[in-house]
């Protein structure tokens, strides 16, 4: 049997705000935690999430497996299309600028910092690299656990791009909405230069599915706090659990925490045309 489709019917131009693509014939860097999965290709991605959930545009973003190899992520990009897709790349401070420019024609915006096991680069290597991508007008996203966003919070306000903060901060224990952490995101959406990406709820939640309430409650502050700095994402193909999620449900979550239609707009439409730089019809 088809899988069912979302209860919410996304609007023209949403946008899938992160994925991953894997290439099994790409080499593994030596930071890996493994290799990802080999079915997670472009034709697996467009049948199993755009066409289901009617989406257009995606923005892949460069698996922690290849390091700074970011063929993979270019590749997909090309694959999807150019006109509708961006990317988000690992590069070191030792990228040059021609790699660089290289990178931004292909489609790529960003330039991704993982924190936790697996992640390629240090945390002494972000300052240096949001100096070096500037220029280009990418951001830097961050995946950290949120419980420590505060002992990062001056560090992150002196970048001079803009600032991507994944998964509604990655808290990897449930936090209040008074904790330090999580009152530092909405310091940082605040001041008009930082995104909070709504996905990933089921990679931290406690309380489970299908509403996940615990992570939920952060996400419904932050998006009624500054609307306009929230993005969506399904986080395909959701490498860090077994028990694969339902993408259609993880579409729905937005009835529950942004019940007003004309802010899922913003989330999944106008947000991301304006921090991807997507055209207004593409």
């Amino acid at each position: 049997m088809p899988a069912a489709p979302p209860r919410l019917i996304a609007p023209p131009e949403t946008c899938d705000s992160r994925i991953h693509i894997f290439d099994p014939t790409k080499p593994v860097a030596p930071t890996a935690t493994g290799p990802g999965p080999a079915w997670a290709n472009v034709a697996a991605y467009i049948d199993a999430v755009q066409r289901r959930l009617g989406l257009t545009r995606a923005v892949v973003v460069q698996p922690t497996a290849y390091g700074t190899d970011n063929s993979c992520t270019v590749e997909a990009i090309a694959a999807l299309g150019l006109d509708r897709t961006r990317g988000v790349a690992i590069v070191g401070p030792d990228a040059s600028d021609a790699e660089l420019q290289q990178l931004t024609d292909a489609g790529i915006r960003g330039a991704r910092f993982q924190m936790l096991p697996g992640g390629p680069l240090p945390w002494d290597a972000l300052e240096p690299v949001a100096s070096r991508i500037t220029n280009f007008g990418w951001f830097i996203q961050l995946q950290m656990d949120g419980r420590l966003l505060s002992e990062r919070e001056a560090m992150l306000k002196r970048l001079p791009c803009r600032l991507i903060i994944d998964h509604v901060g990655k808290f990897l224990e449930p936090v209040p909405v008074e904790h330090p952490g999580f009152r530092t995101i909405l310091h940082l959406i605040d001041r008009g230069r930082t995104w909070l990406k709504l996905a990933g709820a089921y990679e931290t939640s406690k309380a489970g599915a299908p509403l996940y309430p615990d992570v939920g409650a952060l996400a419904t502050v932050a998006i009624r706090a500054v609307p306009e700095r929230m993005i969506w994402a399904s986080n395909w193909p959701h490498v860090s659990v077994q028990d694969l999620p339902d993408d259609a449900a993880l579409l729905d979550l937005l009835f529950d925490w942004a019940p007003d239609e004309a802010v899922r707009q913003r989330i999944l439409v106008e947000n991301p045309a304006e921090l991807y730089g997507f055209s207004p019809s593409s």
